[in-house]
């Protein structure tokens, strides 16, 4: 494994960082001033979007992306430093093409879309004309188990009907946003295995029956964009709509998620570099009882703790980056959960120890840490929540246990009959 950034990495890199510096972070107030104003500030997303198509920064995140297809075809380990660039401008993954839920349903639709549906959603999604909404979670159920899951889809003739209740559904409120990929259970499945009665269909947000009925916070934020809860009552929709085969939905969740998880958590260590930037910064500028901040040892110690967890979530993401590249996404499925678990802890950490070191600004919104902070606590239920992804290394740590079950015991054992008293195991 050499994790060493390509000279085309390096070279991206430095295009993108330009690019933040000179059009990103001049806007970023004016971003802020027109969503807090309760107007999605879409026509200077749409200024940008062309400026990063025009200097190739498009697309970045899909490895698969076909000869007319826009963009910049790049692997996992090459994106992942450019998405913690990114990362670092919570908003600005809109601009480049490359922000949730969009390139998890890009990413689905590019494996699993008909010809059709390749033609109405997909190419207008990877040219960013429109922009989609993901429809999982339920609130009456722990839908992190797809079993429990109420939402109906039933079929009658050539449609489908839906009908349930689901929420955090983000991306709901933008103005481009056009479709919600829904996944539900298929009431004529009841007899089929528990894994294969979940299937996911192409709604139109504007389709009859389908209704917004809020935009639920998020630590007491509301989303510019909407994390919606979604009422489906009768909702309609074609046959043709049915995302890959009845039945699959549980198999091609598995298939988004994977590419999905792995890129909040490269944003995520970019936000945590910018947190720590900001608490050594805040260190050298601020004295408190006759010393600066940044000769306290335990201020000290907290900007070391930082630095060394963010450098080891790196590494455990970009190994995870570079299986999903050499071995394809289910090989680097434990790899996933385990940095999806590392990456939302070590925000809430690292961001905890900037705001400390802020004192009481660090709770406003003077700087973006309390943002960061929500958000650091919010991942540790997106895409599933910690226990589920300890549970997923847990089990592969059992089943090789399992694999070589007793040699260890067996050699240990040996050397006690040798020795005759029990001392090795004491």
């Amino acid at each position: 494994m050499d994790f060493a950034y390509s000279q085309k990495t390096l070279d991206l890199q430095a295009k993108l960082r330009s690019f933040m510096e000179g059009l990103i972070l001049p806007n970023n107030e004016r971003w802020h001033r027109e969503t807090e104003a309760g107007h999605y500030p879409l026509e200077l997303i749409e200024e940008l979007k062309q400026s990063a198509k025009a200097a190739g920064l498009w697309n970045l995140f899909l490895p698969s992306l076909r000869n007319d297809e826009p963009g910049t075809r790049l692997t996992n380990l090459e994106y992942a430093p450019l998405a913690e660039i990114m990362g670092r401008v919570p908003w600005s993954a809109e601009v480049f093409n490359c922000n949730a839920p969009d390139t998890g349903n890009m990413e689905i639709l590019h494996l699993f879309a008909t010809p059709q549906q390749r033609e109405q959603w997909l190419l207008p999604l990877l040219h960013g004309k429109i922009r989609s909404v993901i429809s999982i979670t339920e609130p009456d159920v722990a839908s992190s188990d797809p079993i429990n899951l109420r939402t109906s889809i039933r079929r009658d003739g050539d449609e489908y009907v839906i009908n349930g209740r689901k929420w955090f559904n983000t991306g709901a409120l933008h103005p481009l946003a056009r479709i919600v990929i829904v996944l539900g259970v298929n009431a004529d499945r009841a007899d089929a295995p528990p894994h294969q009665r979940q299937s996911f269909v192409i709604v139109p947000l504007d389709t009859p029956g389908l209704r917004i009925v809020r935009n639920t916070p998020i630590m007491n934020h509301h989303a510019p964009e909407g994390h919606c809860e979604l009422l489906f009552r009768d909702v309609r929709v074609p046959v043709g709509n049915l995302l890959g085969e009845e039945g699959a939905g549980f198999a091609i969740a598995q298939a988004r998620l994977g590419p999905g998880r792995i890129h909040h958590c490269m944003r995520t260590i970019g936000q945590c570099e910018l947190a720590l930037e900001l608490m050594r910064e805040r260190a050298l500028e601020r004295s408190a009882f006759g010393s600066r901040l940044a000769d306290i040892s335990s201020i000290q110690q907290d900007i070391a703790r930082s630095r060394i967890e963010i450098d080891q979530a790196r590494l455990l993401c970009l190994r995870a980056a570079w299986l999903m590249d050499t071995h394809g996404n289910k090989a680097a499925r434990v790899d996933v959960s385990a940095i999806k678990v590392v990456a939302a802890q070590l925000q809430v950490r690292v961001v905890d120890r900037a705001i400390q070191v802020f004192g009481a600004m660090g709770l406003s919104d003077h700087t973006p840490l309390a943002g960061l902070w929500t958000w650091g606590r919010a991942l540790r239920f997106i895409d599933g929540p910690d226990e589920v992804h300890l549970r997923v290394v847990a089990r592969d740590e059992l089943k090789k246990a399992k694999a070589a079950l007793g040699g260890n015991l067996h050699h240990f054992r040996h050397f006690e009959d040798r020795r005759g008293d029990g001392a090795a195991l004491r």
